[in-house]
């Protein structure tokens, strides 16, 4: 069992969190990244830092709320870097989505990243409007907005691109 010490005392399972956070982590970086083998490098910077920083959590809520600011956190400042504005990322395999499910995935990614993070968290990890707000620091009304303008911009999307076929 890989353990580390807390500022508490206690002891955290690493193994334990990878097992139970590195999949969401990676969706939800994923969801900046537009890249699978960034959102990788993401999981494994944000494990880096809960080791470095050795957190005292409340609870296990608090816990992923933690791993998910921090993965956002990096992503937004690996998007800053002229390195990465500057280099095109390497085509990976294609993934079997039906063309609907294509489409969808295609239409989020084309939305701003304040946008994306929402509809993540709110529809792929069950965030409620108010447990988001939470987690970015913004007030509820701010992310209902923008749940509300991404779902509107989704539709649009869709729509448009359903009517050019």
């Amino acid at each position: 069992m890989n353990c580390i010490s807390s500022e508490g005392g206690k002891y955290v399972d690493i193994n334990n969190i990878v097992e139970k956070y590195s999949d969401m982590i990676v969706r939800v970086s994923f969801s900046y990244m537009k890249n699978m083998n960034d959102a990788e490098d993401v999981v494994q910077d944000a494990l880096l830092q809960l080791i470095k920083r050795k957190p005292n959590f409340e609870s296990d809520s608090h816990e992923k709320a933690w791993l998910i600011r921090v993965a956002i956190n990096i992503c937004k400042n690996r998007l800053k870097t002229a390195w990465f504005r500057k280099t095109l990322p390497i085509s990976e395999g294609t993934y079997d989505f039906t063309p609907r499910e294509n489409d969808a995935l295609q239409a989020v990614f084309q939305l701003p990243a304040k946008y994306r993070i929402v509809i993540h968290l709110f529809y792929f990890e069950g965030y409620s409007i108010a447990e988001i707000a939470k987690i970015l620091g913004y007030k509820e009304s701010t992310v209902g907005s923008q749940l509300h303008r991404a779902r509107k911009l989704l539709k649009f999307k869709l729509e448009e691109d359903a009517d050019s076929e």
